[in-house]
């Protein structure tokens, strides 16, 4: 006869996640602990960890927040142009007005 399918509730879901994030357990650990199988909460965390429900970001966070960093890194590199840039005329200026 077949196995009946066990059903989680959310709260059991999400704390079994949170203790696989936040103390550095493997998920084997945890699953044996908590008597559950090993692929339902490698499931679960996957799933927590896409979606940034672990404390992670979300795929789509992880890209704007990529483009953010190298925007900021350009605009950075320009402003110490411009500034290198400015000293120079600051400097010829003093040069022509003696």
């Amino acid at each position: 006869m077949a196995e009946k399918r066990r059903t989680y509730d959310v709260e059991f879901r999400e704390g079994a996640v949170r203790i696989v994030t936040e103390t550095g357990k493997t998920i084997a650990q945890v699953a044996e602990d908590l008597g559950i199988k090993e692929t339902t909460l490698g499931s679960w965390v996957a799933r927590a960890r896409k979606s940034g429900g672990d404390g992670t970001l979300a795929e789509l966070e992880r890209e704007e927040l990529a483009r953010l960093r190298r925007e900021s890194v350009e605009k950075s590199k320009r402003i110490k142009e411009l500034e290198m840039e400015r000293d120079v005329f600051k400097r010829a200026m003093a040069l022509w007005v003696k």
